[in-house]
């Protein structure tokens, strides 16, 4: 049996743009080098919030206010599924390090649906042009 992870996702906006993560290589190819919000695992006993949290200070050393929820998408990638909540998350500070991406952009609306998104992040684009 696939394994199943609940993961939550960061949709970080400033000033009217989009903050997009691109990937490096991954163990599968079908989630290699593509753009994501970022986002994790959510721990034991952690609630969807401190989750998100705790990854943007893990993976970027960026502190967030984690605000509303936007979407809960669930998908199924060929090796395991996940269940992803995204949130809508304000930056406290002006910078972040990119320690798991290899890129980043800051898009506008109407530029997000140009990346080459993975599958399940695709679904939280059409969540925010809807």
């Amino acid at each position: 049996m696939k394994k199943h992870y609940n993961v939550v996702a960061a949709v970080v906006c400033l000033d009217g743009k989009y903050l997009c993560m691109q990937k490096g290589k991954t163990k599968y190819d079908y989630t290699s080098y593509k753009w994501e919000f970022p986002g994790g695992k959510i721990e034991p006993g952690e609630t969807p919030q401190a989750a998100l949290a705790r990854e943007l200070m893990e993976e970027m050393d960026y502190p967030v206010e984690v605000g509303e929820r936007i979407v809960t998408v669930s998908h199924e990638y060929p090796d395991f599924g996940i269940t992803m909540t995204a949130f809508l998350c304000k930056p406290l500070v002006d910078s972040f390090r990119l320690k798991e991406h290899v890129a980043f952009e800051w898009r506008e609306k109407n530029k997000l649906a140009e990346l080459d998104w993975a599958a399940a992040d695709v679904d939280i684009v059409k969540a925010i042009l809807a």
